[in-house]
């Protein structure tokens, strides 16, 4: 988790308070923490979900298009917290991963899974099969993130449920496919739950609470790192055409992944957002690489200023480097105190400005992840489908919106991105035995805002 800064140095950034506001806010905060225990309590073991209202006689048939490490765990979380479904079909790339997966869940959740020899697909185009079953109702979707407008705005024309990995877009263009599929899906009355899991993740739900009843006052600003040692690379293998090359190597080129900022450090983007109450105004910041492979596009670091609505500044940063100490959480600074929402299972607590704890929360995020899926098929059961595209597509924009800004060198608005941008990552022809241009990397000052 990100340090944060002295008390002292809190009192000095902001106005201090008088000896009798001092009281009045001791006080207040007495009253707050108070009021706030027994919810918070409560909070704990709630289940964020429409249970009261839920049909649990009614089977659900899903099917996984992505059936990778992601693919795989969604599904498993799926059939581990949902009773009365069934995994009935898998589209991949690679048929042997379809076959590994089916295999996987069978030995986990032999009761639940009842995918046929040809329920499974394989190709650029397999999901589309998929798509065109009537005895699927909802799909996973964990391919690369490059795919998943695509995919959304497929799955949400064909009448189909969706689960989608986050993030949801990488460019501007997918962002705008997103907000028409979210509109859509809202009108078919088809669920999409997107998988930023710390939007259902007790300590993160309680912090929110906390903030908002004003337990560190007014906002000020915020901080919030992704800082990690390393990223997996896969060498190519022999006779892989560049099309080829690049979708097994997936993380590394920016039109699939959207670089680390996008493609992981968005929960904390997301978060931030989520505190802030909207996507930034603008952002501006830097990085560069040292450490990437030569035919890798991704930087291994980045750090943005976003500048929220109120002139609220939240400083993050993001990287991948070897040897580098780690540090993943969120810090948000208030008038009256600090509230600091760990990462994975770390917890949230707030302090007020003396320092002093006046409130915790534990979380897991393995419980997590479960109950996104739960929430799903709940909302699905009780026909009120969850539909929470637009809030991740912001998210993941607004993670876009800082690359575009560091890869450029320039302050980029999000009025520019969401109105004017015509950046489109996708390529125009994608052939799986195609060619592919020469990786490159941005570069500040040369790479072109569009």
């Amino acid at each position: 988790m990100a340090k944060p800064t002295s008390s002292s140095d809190l009192t000095n950034a902001i106005s201090s308070n008088s000896s009798s506001d001092n009281a009045k806010a001791a006080t207040s905060r007495r009253t707050f923490i108070g009021a706030s225990a027994a919810a918070s309590a409560a909070l704990s073991s709630m289940v964020h979900s429409s249970t009261a209202r839920a049909d649990e006689t009614q089977e659900v048939r899903i099917a996984v298009i992505g059936c990778g490490g992601r693919g795989s765990g969604a599904i498993n979380d799926s059939l581990t917290i949902n009773e009365n479904i069934k995994f009935v079909a898998t589209a991949d790339l690679d048929q042997s991963k379809c076959e590994n997966l089916r295999k996987a869940m069978s030995k986990r959740h032999p009761e639940k899974v009842d995918v046929a020899d040809d329920k499974m697909y394989s190709g650029l185009d397999a999901y589309k099969r998929i798509l065109d079953d009537p005895q699927v109702d909802l799909v996973i979707l964990t391919t690369s993130p490059g795919f998943r407008p695509f995919h959304i705005t497929d799955a949400v024309a064909a009448g189909k449920h969706v689960f989608a990995e986050k993030p949801t877009c990488v460019d501007p263009v997918g962002y705008r496919m997103c907000l028409q599929a979210d509109e859509k899906a809202q009108a078919n009355k088809t669920a999409i739950v997107t998988g930023t899991q710390y939007r259902r993740q007790v300590n993160y739900i309680g912090a929110i609470e906390q903030i908002r009843a004003g337990a560190i006052g007014d906002i000020v600003s915020a901080t919030t790192r992704y800082c990690s040692n390393g990223i997996w690379y896969k060498n190519r293998e022999p006779g892989m055409s560049d099309t080829e090359y690049e979708l097994y190597n997936w993380m590394h080129f920016i039109w699939l992944s959207g670089d680390q900022i996008c493609e992981q450090a968005v929960h904390n983007i997301d978060a931030m957002n989520w505190v802030m109450g909207s996507a930034p105004v603008s952002a501006y910041g830097g990085g560069g690489r040292f450490t990437r492979p030569a035919d890798s596009e991704m930087w291994d670091n980045v750090s943005i200023d976003y500048e929220y609505p109120g002139n609220r500044i939240v400083s993050f940063m993001c990287r991948q480097i070897p040897g580098t100490e780690t540090d993943n959480g969120n810090v948000v600074y208030g008038t009256d105190g600090m509230c600091y929402i760990g990462a994975g299972s770390a917890g949230s607590r707030i302090t007020d400005r003396s320092g002093k704890e006046i409130w915790k929360m534990e979380g897991s995020i393995g419980a997590a992840y479960q109950q996104e899926h739960k929430d799903l098929i709940d909302s699905i059961r009780a026909g009120q489908p969850i539909v929470e595209l637009k809030q991740t597509a912001d998210s993941s924009l607004t993670a876009v919106l800082g690359r575009v800004a560091a890869y450029t060198g320039k302050k980029v608005t999000w009025d520019f991105l969401t109105n004017e941008s015509k950046l489109d990552l996708f390529p125009k022809d994608l052939k799986i035995d195609g060619e592919r241009p020469k990786p490159a990397f941005a570069i500040p000052g040369q790479t072109p805002l569009v």
